[in-house]
């Protein structure tokens, strides 16, 4: 088994774990994860609370289902089952995007975090687009590039939930730890994204 093969694996069994976290916040009363740091005015503002929710519970959906539109087996041989998740996927990232930019704005801790999430936000928004837009077009290279980046953003679900248990600990604290993760949850997966990318579609060398 080779190491993208393993990556892969790694990626879907992360990915399944994280989407069904939403769950939580649907199933349970009162102050939990993220909720325990807002203030009480906002928790009990009615349009924070349906930007919230249908967030994390599109996100939710969207980092379930995205992975496997990355199966080349999907691909080739279930095109119709690949067109079909893609639309749902699409759906789920636009409104978890919009909604995810309402709420960024209200971000704990200040400018870095808000900022943070607003660009991530916006550019998983974008590039889900632009991947829909793509393929509609027929540029189905420019279509795979553009969902690769978008998936990539849309794990940032899984790096954040990495990332702040471990910064939190060595910074002893939430909210310098949440600035940093604001922006370390995306970054770094967009660069990954971008050397997959590279790599895939490298120029074939010529023979002649």
């Amino acid at each position: 088994m080779n190491l993208l093969r393993i990556s892969y694996i790694l990626i879907a069994l992360t990915a399944i774990a994280i989407s069904t976290y939403p769950i939580v916040y649907f199933v349970t009363d009162g102050d939990f994860g993220i909720l325990a740091s807002k203030s009480a005015q906002l928790l009990s503002d009615t349009i924070w609370n349906v930007m919230f929710y249908t967030h994390i519970g599109f996100g939710g959906i969207a980092l379930l289902i995205g992975w496997i539109q990355f199966s080349k087996k999907i691909q080739r041989n279930r095109i119709q089952l690949h067109r079909t998740i893609g639309k749902v996927y699409i759906v789920t990232v636009l409104l978890s995007a919009m909604s995810g930019f309402y709420i960024a704005l209200n971000a704990t801790g200040g400018w870095s975090p808000i900022l943070g999430f607003s660009t991530l936000a916006i550019l998983w928004f974008t590039s889900t687009l632009l991947g829909y837009t793509t393929v509609r077009k027929g540029d189905i290279i420019k279509h795979q590039k553009m969902m690769t980046y978008s998936y990539a953003l849309c794990f940032a679900a899984v790096t954040l939930r990495i990332w702040l248990p471990t910064l939190s600990f060595l910074m002893d604290g939430f909210i310098p730890a949440y600035r940093i993760v604001a922006w370390l949850c995306w970054i770094p997966n967009l660069i990954v994204a971008h050397l997959l990318i590279k790599q895939q579609f490298k120029p074939a060398i010529s023979s002649s």
